[in-house]
């Protein structure tokens, strides 16, 4: 380990910091930063003297994502990006997202106070959008730095008619320029985020940090059981054609694939009963379904199996059974020889090099197919995010900076 890296703790002084950025909000009383509100605004004022106070030189992009550059020892040299999101949900966590971004300000910080310039620059972003809260479309900031933005995004709207377009004219910010915010393989090296897990794997292996080997992709359903109404006291048993009693065994039929396949996740989140009594057997109950998976042919196995095994259910109970597919989203592998890099800065701090998927989406899947990144996970009590009980101690915030100030200063291209 080397010299200093304990002395301030990295996590107190992040802790204070992140703090300070909870006290930025739209609604007083609890934490809530939309994208391009005021909360954000004021938001983006301090995240960019932090980062002018850490040695980096900064500038809001078109989209409104802080960005500082810490030069390298050759200037203009290509860039690793770190960061992750400053905007929240509603009444969220002060965590999520501004964790990455603090965390990497201070790794960059803790380079400046020992004079150390690698061979690449590192460019810290901040970016506004990533809950997809105030627009209908998500993750435009840092689709825009994997030069993949839609500008469709721009004609979005919100709850009170504003459009995006018109929003970032308001925050200042040029959308003509926006082509200009790609980055590529010859301008940058790739992108690491640092994010609380939003999971219990961490906290419940005893571990504080984890290397994300891939961000799981996801399919979602609409389930549509279709039997036979009745009246409860006078239909008998053998003789219904029960909607509800169809759906729960394909429910558990989901639960049961899911449990006994590794890393694939199956979700039913909605259950609704049509014309619903207390004394009337369910003519029609649709329920939604949500299938993640690191592995896209195992996702897509699972809807398979899935949808044949309703069908099945369905003929056993003489109900019927149409499955819509509504959502498709690939899984995003971590790069290889950044996650490698992360895990063996893992070690070096005395931590187990814990590797373990996301079950949510982030920033860094805007980067799959067009720049190398990856992911460090800190761990989150109860697991618990997108809520004001969302916590993460000092101690494993210090480790978590530890672990990003060894892989900036050992990293090798």
């Amino acid at each position: 380990m080397r010299k200093g890296h304990n002395e301030p703790r990295l996590g107190e002084r992040i802790n204070d910091r992140l703090d300070a950025l909870a006290m930025l909000t739209d609604e007083p009383g609890q934490l809530t930063r939309l994208y391009l509100g005021p909360a954000h605004r004021d938001a983006v004022r301090l995240v960019s003297d932090w980062m002018r106070q850490a040695g980096m030189s900064v500038h809001v992009d078109a989209l409104g994502t802080v960005v500082g550059r810490y030069e390298g020892a050759t200037p203009s040299a290509p860039a690793l990006i770190l960061g992750s999101h400053i905007d929240t949900v509603p009444n969220g966590g002060r965590y999520d997202g501004n964790l990455g971004v603090v965390a990497a300000i201070a790794a960059v910080e803790r380079l400046k106070d020992q004079s150390i310039r690698r061979s690449f620059a590192i460019e810290v972003v901040a970016f506004g959008d990533e809950e997809g809260i105030r627009f209908p479309g998500t993750l435009g900031s840092s689709r825009a730095v994997a030069g993949a933005f839609d500008k469709k995004m721009l004609d979005e709207v919100d709850r009170d008619g504003v459009s995006r377009r018109d929003a970032l004219a308001a925050f200042g910010c040029n959308v003509g320029d926006i082509d200009a915010i790609a980055r590529t393989p010859e301008t940058a090296l790739g992108y690491v985020e640092v994010h609380i897990e939003q999971g219990p794997v961490l906290e419940a292996e005893g571990q504080a940090v984890g290397v994300v080997t891939a961000i799981n992709g996801a399919k979602r359903a609409r389930i549509v059981v279709t039997g036979e109404a009745g009246h409860a006291g006078t239909v008998p048993m053998a003789m219904r054609r029960d909607a509800m009693a169809a759906a729960a065994e394909m429910i558990l039929a989901a639960e049961t694939l899911a449990k006994a396949t590794p890393d694939l996740v199956a979700t039913v989140g909605v259950v609704t009963v049509a014309n619903a009594a207390v004394n009337a057997v369910p003519g029609e109950v649709s329920f939604t379904l949500d299938i993640r998976s690191p592995s896209d042919d195992q996702r897509l196995a699972a809807a398979r199996t899935l949808e044949s095994t309703f069908e099945r259910i369905a003929k056993a109970r003489q109900v019927t059974a149409g499955v819509t597919f509504t959502f498709a989203a690939d899984a995003a592998a971590s790069d290889p020889r950044l996650a490698d890099a992360l895990s063996a800065a893992v070690s070096r701090t005395g931590q187990e090099p814990r590797r373990l998927p996301s079950g949510a989406g982030h920033d860094a899947m805007s980067f799959k197919d067009k720049l190398p990144f990856a992911m460090l996970f800190v761990r989150c009590r109860g697991g618990i995010s997108h809520s004001p009980a969302e916590f993460v101690s000092i101690d494993d915030i210090d480790v978590a900076a530890r672990v990003l100030v060894d892989f900036v200063e050992t990293y090798q291209p």
